[in-house]
């Protein structure tokens, strides 16, 4: 095995895939209060099941559109730009308090958070792993800096959320940014352990 599609199980059945997203989906429709009605949950729990719900539709597009999407998502960036954007832009207080108040706002990062986790599968099936540590790396070192930032601000952010549960947000941004970084390290360590029981 090369340099590519080390995070990525393509072996994955595109009906599973199916299954899982629709089952993420509904998961997020059905709690959304719940889920958004906490800062931590908003962020943490819900923004992952989203990019869930797209990485299996990313999958189960992938036998009909692959060729399409690779020519699009040279090498992942195109993917990778606008995951990264995205979720830039939805870690921002004022993003989050607009989401809540503005349906077509919330609409909006649905679509988003869906659309990215649906490049990323096919980024990081196509990137080369200098490319995906770069991304992940990133990724890491933004959420976690975010949470540190929601943890030690004395005013509140978001107009909708107290500054508990502020503090409790950032934490669960810290644990997310380990938990992502760690286990892209892990997919990678068995990738390469395979290839090399393969040789």
């Amino acid at each position: 095995m090369g340099a590519q599609a080390l995070a990525v199980d393509r072996r994955f059945p595109s009906r599973h895939a199916l299954l899982i997203a629709a089952f993420a989906g509904l998961l997020v429709f059905s709690l959304k209060n719940w889920l958004e009605g906490d800062m931590a949950r908003h962020m943490v729990i819900e923004f992952p099941l989203l990019l869930l719900a797209g990485a299996a539709i990313g999958r189960a597009l992938e036998e009909r559109f692959g060729a399409q999407i690779a020519c699009c998502n040279q090498m992942g960036l195109v993917g990778f730009a606008f995951a990264s954007i995205t979720l830039a832009y939805w870690m921002i207080p004022a993003a989050l308090d607009a989401a809540l108040l503005d349906e077509w706002v919330a609409v909006g990062k649905y679509i988003s958070l869906v659309a990215s986790g649906a490049l990323l599968w096919s980024s990081f099936a196509a990137a080369p792993l200098a490319v995906q540590a770069f991304f992940v790396g990133n990724f890491a070192c933004m959420t976690a800096t975010v949470g540190l930032i929601y943890q030690s601000a004395p005013q509140q952010l978001c107009l909708n959320y107290r500054t508990d549960a502020q503090s409790a947000a950032g934490e669960g941004l810290v644990a997310l940014a380990v938990i992502a970084a760690c286990t892209w390290c892990v997919s990678v360590a068995h990738a390469f352990l395979e290839s090399g029981a393969d040789a």
